[in-house]
């Protein structure tokens, strides 16, 4: 089973760890960190839901993971709470800008799984444990100094860092934003369609009535009756012959 190159931190503990020989350890429920490089070594579960007893994984012993469960190779650390509390994470620190003013809260981090590098975090404007919330990406090189619980950068707000995942509020009001201007576009395209049909149609009314009409003779017409003479014809030739007598065969 191949693991991906980067994972989120949030999707590794959210997962519970099954080892090879198919035994539940628990949720994990803390990242196991080197807060000095931004290395992540591993990470902690809870193999019961009551109790103080923990497992510490190391990162090179995840072996697959599935839609609910990290699959790991080897036996886990036994440890315990008050070990694990004492465990230094960036982790829900929080940030502080340039005037050592509170701007958001480290929820979240990017690891490089072949070496458990952060390549960044994902800082939240408010509590990150609020689902849909958006999330800004602070890489490591922003960091001028940490203490226990705070991050202090040079940043004169979150608006300095890149948005790495919008709230559900922002998002719906960017798709609104997008959806206003399609429909725009759509109504424009639309109107100048009709525009150009409604101009062809009165380039063609303006052909009709510019073309001349047929000539129309409005003179009256004279019936066409047989000549003088051709009624003096028909009259000789008409009269009959006195010299000619019917061939009677009894005469």
């Amino acid at each position: 089973m191949s693991l991906p190159e980067q994972l989120l931190l949030s999707d590794l503990l959210r997962r519970r760890v099954r080892c090879e020989q198919g035994l539940d350890h628990g949720a994990g429920v803390l990242a196991w960190m080197h807060p000095p490089v931004h290395r992540l070594l591993g990470w902690i579960s809870k193999p019961s839901s009551f109790g103080d007893r923990r497992e510490a994984w190391r990162l090179d012993q995840l072996r697959g993971l599935v839609e609910l469960e990290a699959l790991v190779q080897g036996p886990g650390a036994d440890t315990d709470l008050p070990i694990t509390d004492r465990l230094p994470t960036l982790i829900e620190a929080a940030l502080l800008d340039r005037h050592g003013e509170l701007i958001g809260t480290v929820a979240d981090a990017a690891v490089e799984l072949s070496t458990g590098q952060i390549l960044h975090y994902l800082v939240s404007r408010s509590d990150p444990r609020l689902p849909g919330s958006s999330r800004w990406r602070l890489s490591p090189e922003r960091i001028h100094d940490q203490q226990p619980g705070q991050v202090l950068t040079a940043l004169n707000g979150l608006d300095d860092l890149p948005l790495a995942r919008a709230s559900v509020r922002q998002e719906f009001l960017r798709r609104g934003r997008r959806w206003r201007d399609q429909f725009a576009e759509e109504t424009s395209r639309l109107r100048e369609q009709f525009q150009q049909v409604g101009d062809r149609f009165d380039d063609r009314l303006e052909g009709w009535l510019e073309e001349e009409p047929e000539p129309y003779d409005d003179e009256p017409r004279r019936a066409v009756t047989p000549s003088d003479e051709a009624w003096d014809d028909w009259d000789e030739e008409s009269k009959p012959d006195p010299n000619h007598r019917d061939a009677d065969p009894w005469l």
